[in-house]
């Protein structure tokens, strides 16, 4: 009987042993994870679960019945000690466990502080996992002082939480403007403002030098000398993939596992979805971290291991949610050269990119027609008018036809 193995319990894992299933795989299955957690949604943590709108057993992707009802074999809370792609064997603690086949869903880890700048002082949480939000929570009481590093999605929805929750919210971020990295200046000072509305106190172009405190993390010094007090601290400064154990096994990685068009790395019988992997897409070589790459990709990989190969070609899409607006966000405008900007309400606004001419993304602000559109174009691979786009009396569903 065919063994396929699953290393790394989360959206891409499920997706993938849920695809094999349904395409009538019935052989033996394993999920090895190193959280001793069910799988479970990470998009929330840093909303609803961290807000107490959300229990622990709604994140679970699927309930453990799903696992007994399909023979999937769960090997929680042990980490992998090694992979061995010529004798086909993992090391999980003691145990050897065989496979034919293996999938990567190792996901990424989120960048901490060095100890040398106080990463290691109590009260400096990350929000990765939920054991990270879990020893966040009971920090978030109204009135405390709370520094948040970093002004990516992450960092921003945190930040919305505390100030609906009362706490005094001081965000710093290193390069010249929030959210620099993946929008445009008019998407980042649509939020800006938002923050800013809400009492989130926020410094752009601010440098941490070091956090201070004996013992407890007590402030932070900025790299202009400036000194910040603070009860703790969330250091939201990004991710990396986890590739330590393929690079470990001599698979190949480039910012990320590096797959071709179907997930497979350059180990023979090893593929690789989600967070963790690079792979081709057009004319270059992406990673995304997102729920709809985790998802359509890990299926893709299931397909490609029952010998049903496709391409995988996806139109990203991803989504943040900060106080009471929804940013949804279509495509990638990594190189874009020109924007419109439509405004369809006193709240609702839209950013249309542009690369040489070619339609490239959208961000849609509490806009969901315009993501709609905007999706459903990248999709068809059409490029709408720019002054059609504009004209915020014009009917963006005209742009479909």
């Amino acid at each position: 009987m065919t063994h396929i193995a699953v290393i790394g319990a989360g959206q891409a894992a499920v997706a993938l042993l849920a695809r094999l299933r349904s395409l009538g795989f019935d052989g033996a299955l394993t999920l090895i994870g190193e959280e001793p957690t069910l799988p479970y949604q990470r998009p929330p943590l840093s909303k609803k679960y961290l807000l107490g709108e959300l229990t622990a057993d709604r994140l679970q992707l699927r309930p453990r019945k799903f696992y007994d009802e399909n023979g999937i074999a769960l090997r929680l809370g042990t980490p992998v000690a090694r992979i061995d792609t010529g004798a086909r064997t993992i090391i999980v603690g003691e145990t050897t466990i065989g496979y034919d086949k293996l999938a990567l869903t190792t996901g990424s880890r989120a960048l901490r502080f060095p100890a040398v700048i106080g990463g290691s002082l109590r009260g400096v949480h990350a929000i990765r996992t939920l054991a990270d939000v879990d020893a966040l929570a009971p920090e978030f009481c109204e009135g405390r002082r709370l520094l948040i590093v970093g002004g990516g999605y992450i960092g921003l929805e945190a930040a919305a939480v505390a100030a609906r929750k009362g706490l005094r919210v001081t965000l710093v971020e290193m390069g010249d403007r929030i959210l620099a990295r993946v929008a445009s200046p008019q998407t980042s000072g649509y939020f800006r403002d938002l923050h800013r509305r809400e009492g989130v106190t926020l410094l752009e172009g601010a440098g941490l030098d070091r956090l201070i405190g004996t013992g407890h993390v007590s402030g932070a010094v900025l790299s202009n000398g400036d000194a910040l007090d603070a009860d703790f601290v969330v250091v939201g400064i990004g991710v990396r993939p986890a590739t330590a154990l393929a690079e470990t096994a001599g698979i190949a990685c480039d910012n990320g596992i590096a797959v071709d068009g179907r997930g497979r790395t350059s180990a023979p019988g090893v593929w690789a979805a989600g967070d963790c992997t690079s792979f081709p897409w057009r004319d270059t070589r992406i990673r995304l971290e997102c729920v709809q790459n985790a998802v359509e990709q890990a299926e893709a990989v299931a397909a490609d291991m029952l010998e049903r190969p496709a391409n995988y070609a996806p139109v990203p899409w991803f989504w943040s949610d900060q106080f009471d607006t929804k940013l949804q966000m279509a495509g990638l405008s990594t190189g874009y050269d020109s924007i419109v900007t439509r405004r369809s309400g006193d709240r609702a606004m839209s950013v249309w990119y542009y690369r040489g001419g070619t339609f490239c993304a959208v961000d849609a602000i509490d806009d969901p027609r315009a993501y709609m559109v905007g999706k459903q174009l990248l999709q068809a691979r059409r490029t709408p008018d720019p002054a059609m786009v504009s004209d915020s009396a014009s009917d963006l569903k005209l742009l479909l036809r």
